[in-house]
């Protein structure tokens, strides 16, 4: 699993009681072809595992699959307990587990959210659609502020000492548990990168950015703000672990980005052939 591009931990985020919920149904127009692929791939995630024997314990859910605006106190305490227990057990952490840490019981995480892979979806979800709220919530022609918010609140997020311990265990579980993980993935850093190339392929529409392909250019910018410093985390080498640090490269990251795609900076594509697998 690549710990570069987030290792799917989007799912753990900062889920504090006073941090706002947003939704994730207003999305901007794309144009025909990514439109094609971006609805393939949200039936792709519409598939979901409705099992729980990650847990040793077997049973029949039905889940209820609540929107990610639809939460409450009791919600915030169980993205917590999940959000600290991966810091501790990685894709071992069990329902009893989350239920005794979040003051519930077992039985009530099943009805409420069906399984364990539907709960972990939800914690991803929520913070997926916080992630990309700023995006959409910013003017659509201050791309520089936009995208500059962005690269930093992912830098601090992946800077956070839980996230950066869940990452380790996870990348471990992972041949373990392969479509945990991979779900774990889809939802997070895939979900993420699929918003992102929403938002780029509407600035392109409007002529802030020159045409290429938004999913490539997606990619390539959340590559950028990582930068190397997830594998320096990794490898327990010095990295940016101050705020100001972090802010300079994010500039560079967007500075750059922005310029490599500036309306007119260079000629189009080589190919007319859309050039990415998403």
């Amino acid at each position: 699993m690549n710990l570069r591009v987030g290792c799917g931990l989007h799912a753990i985020a900062d889920t504090r009681p006073h941090a706002p919920t947003y939704g994730c149904r207003d999305r901007q127009a794309l144009p025909t072809g990514s439109a094609k692929r971006v609805t393939a791939r949200r039936r792709l995630a519409a598939k979901r595992f409705h099992n729980s024997e990650l847990d040793g314990i077997v049973h029949s859910v039905n889940p209820s699959s609540l929107p990610a605006s639809d939460t409450d106190a009791r919600d915030l305490r169980v993205f917590d307990a999940v959000r600290e227990l991966l810091a501790r057990h990685g894709m071992q952490m069990s329902m009893e587990a989350v239920a005794q840490h979040a003051g519930c019981s077992k039985q009530t995480l099943y009805s409420r959210y069906g399984s364990k892979q539907e709960l972990m979806r939800r914690v991803v979800e929520r913070h997926v659609c916080r992630a990309t709220a700023g995006l959409r919530s910013l003017r659509g022609d201050d791309l520089h502020g936009s995208l500059l918010q962005f690269a930093t609140d992912y830098l601090d997020h992946f800077n956070q000492p839980h996230v950066a311990q869940a990452c380790r265990l996870i990348a471990a579980d992972a041949a373990q548990f392969p479509d945990e993980a991979r779900n774990l993935y889809r939802d997070g850093t895939g979900t993420l990168t699929l918003h992102l190339a929403e938002w780029i392929a509407d600035a392109i529409a409007r002529g802030h950015l020159r045409h290429d392909d938004p999913h490539f250019m997606a990619e390539l910018l959340i590559s950028m703000i990582g930068g190397q410093d997830f594998d320096r985390q990794r490898f327990f080498i010095t990295h940016r672990d101050d705020a100001l640090a972090r802010r300079r490269w994010a500039e560079f990251s967007v500075d750059s980005f922005l310029r490599a795609f500036a309306p007119g900076a260079s000629t189009q594509p080589s190919s007319n052939q859309h050039r990415s697998f998403s």
